[in-house]
C-alpha cells in the first residue's frame, strides 16, 4: 500500500511539473496597431523592430494597420484587438478624439497599453503605461531653428497626413521655430500628387526658401522635384525619417538634413517592455525618447547599410 501511495505521489508531482513547464513555455501575445500606410517605408522598419523583439523574447506579435490613413478603420482595429484580450497592446496614438475611447477601454480591461510615435503628450490621460517616441513639437521647432542658422527666412511644412496629431505638431513646432514665418501645405499620400503640389506651391510663393517634409513618403517626391527643376541648391531642404533614397540624397548634398527618430526602437522597445511587464511586473519609470537626432551629409554614410537592412 505504501508503494502504491509513493507511486501516486510521484505521478502527481511529475504531472504538476509538466503542467508548470507547459505554462512557462506559453508565449505572450502582443498586438501592435499603427496608422502606417503600406506605401510608407517608415513603418516597415517599425514592424521589423517589433518582430525582432518578439522573436528574441519568444512572444507572438500581431501587426495591424489600415490600408489608408483612416482613423475610423484604426479605431475598429484597436477595438477588435481589445476584444481578443491580448497580453499587451501597442498603439500609435494618432488622434485623441478617434482613439482615446478604445485605448481607455483596453486599459479598463487590464490590458497594458504602450503608445509609440504619436500622441505622447496626451496618451497617459487614457490609461496608457508608457510612450516611446519623440517630442514632435520640439523636433519641428529644432528643424526650423537649424534652417534659420543656415540662412533660411521663410519655411514651408509639407504635411502628407493632415489630421495626424503628431504630424500637425511637427508643423506647429516648425512655425514656432520660424517665429510664425512659415506656411503649411497639405497633400495626399500619392507621390505624384505630392511632387505636383510642391512645385505648384513654390511657383506661386517665391518667398519660400526652406522646405520640411514630415516623412520619407513626401521627401522622395520633393527630392525628385528639386532634381527636375535643377533647384536643389536654391532651397534649404530637410525631412523627418530615413530611407535608402533619402540617405543617398543626403550623401549627395540634395537634402541638408534628416531627423532620425530611430523608428526601429519604436517597434522593438515596446515588445521588450511589455514582455518584462507580463513576466516580472516591470516597466521604465517614464516615457522613452527615441529622437530627435539629425543626420547630415557628414554622417549619412554611417547609417546607409543599416537602412538597407531595415534597421535605420
Amino acid at each position: 500500500m505504501a508503494r502504491l501511495t509513493h507511486c501516486l505521489l510521484a505521478s502527481t508531482v511529475a504531472a504538476a511539473l509538466m503542467a508548470g513547464s507547459a505554462q512557462a513555455q506559453e508565449s505572450s501575445r502582443f498586438i501592435m496597431v499603427t496608422h502606417g500606410v503600406p506605401s510608407d517605408p517608415f513603418w516597415s522598419v517599425v514592424k521589423n523592430g517589433a518582430e525582432d523583439a518578439a522573436e528574441l523574447v519568444g512572444a507572438t506579435l500581431e501587426y495591424r494597420a489600415p490600408s489608408t490613413f483612416d482613423m475610423a478603420q484604426m479605431q475598429q482595429l484597436i477595438d477588435a484587438a481589445v476584444a481578443s484580450d491580448p497580453d499587451g497592446l501597442i498603439v500609435s496614438f494618432t488622434d485623441e478624439d478617434a482613439l482615446g475611447g478604445v485605448v481607455q477601454k483596453a486599459a479598463d480591461n487590464n490590458i497594458p497599453v504602450i503608445t509609440i510615435n504619436s500622441g505622447g503628450d496626451v496618451a497617459s490621460q487614457y490609461g496608457t503605461r508608457l510612450h516611446i517616441g519623440q517630442s514632435e513639437y520640439e523636433a519641428g521647432k529644432q528643424a526650423a531653428e537649424r534652417m534659420r542658422e543656415m540662412g533660411a527666412e521663410k519655411g514651408l511644412c509639407v504635411n502628407h497626413e493632415q489630421g495626424n496629431q503628431g504630424l500637425d505638431r511637427r508643423c506647429d513646432g516648425f512655425s514656432e521655430g520660424f517665429d510664425g514665418n512659415a506656411e503649411q501645405l497639405a497633400t495626399s499620400h500619392d507621390p505624384v500628387e505630392i511632387r505636383n503640389a510642391i512645385v505648384a506651391y513654390l511657383n506661386q510663393h517665391d518667398d519660400i526658401d526652406a522646405i520640411l517634409t514630415l516623412g520619407t513618403l513626401a521627401a522622395e517626391p520633393l527630392v525628385r522635384a528639386m532634381r527636375e527643376q535643377g533647384a536643389t541648391d536654391m532651397f534649404t531642404l530637410g525631412t523627418f525619417d530615413l530611407s535608402p533614397s533619402t540617405l543617398e540624397a543626403l550623401e549627395q548634398g540634395e537634402l541638408d538634413f534628416a531627423i532620425d527618430q530611430q523608428q526601429y526602437l519604436q517597434g522593438y522597445l515596446p515588445v521588450i517592455f511589455l514582455d518584462q511587464f507580463v513576466k516580472n511586473g516591470m516597466l521604465p519609470a517614464g516615457d522613452v525618447p527615441t529622437g530627435p537626432g539629425f543626420v547630415t551629409q557628414e554622417n549619412a554614410s554611417q547609417v546607409v547599410e543599416l537602412s538597407k537592412q531595415g534597421i535605420r
